[in-house]
């Protein structure tokens, strides 16, 4: 059996938010369970190593975000609250930061060609 990758010790969260994030996804307004769907559907199109920020207003997300990373082995690096927002994203919310620490897959092409040998209904010659 080979060891598991131990994830990168998490940051302090002014460290986390010291340069932009990769992708940015506004959940401002929305309600649980619609900022981690939104993170999820985003997560998916990400490349191992993306930082994500989601932008949330619905107090669940605090609890949320944290447990789909935890669930998804992705890495939480914190939360910020912005009382006034920020000039690119003004109003009240809580910026969340993830890094994608595993990829899902990307395409789900059906393989060509005929099955290998030794798979169910083909003969094995020997």
């Amino acid at each position: 059996m080979t060891p598991r990758a131990r994830p990168p010790a998490p940051l302090a969260a002014a460290d986390s938010f010291a340069t932009p994030a990769d992708v940015v996804v506004d959940a401002r307004g929305l309600r649980c369970p619609l900022p981690v769907i939104r993170l999820a559907a985003r997560a998916k199109e990400a490349l191992e190593g993306t930082v994500l920020e989601v932008l949330a207003t619905d107090p669940a997300a605090r609890a949320d975000i944290p447990a789909w990373c935890r669930l998804r082995e992705q890495a939480y690096l914190g939360s910020l609250e912005q009382r006034d927002g920020t000039l690119a994203h003004p109003g009240e919310h809580t910026a969340y930061r993830v890094r994608i620490m595993r990829a899902g897959p990307r395409t789900s092409a059906a393989p060509t060609g005929p099955p290998p040998p030794g798979d169910a209904g083909t003969p094995v010659e020997g």
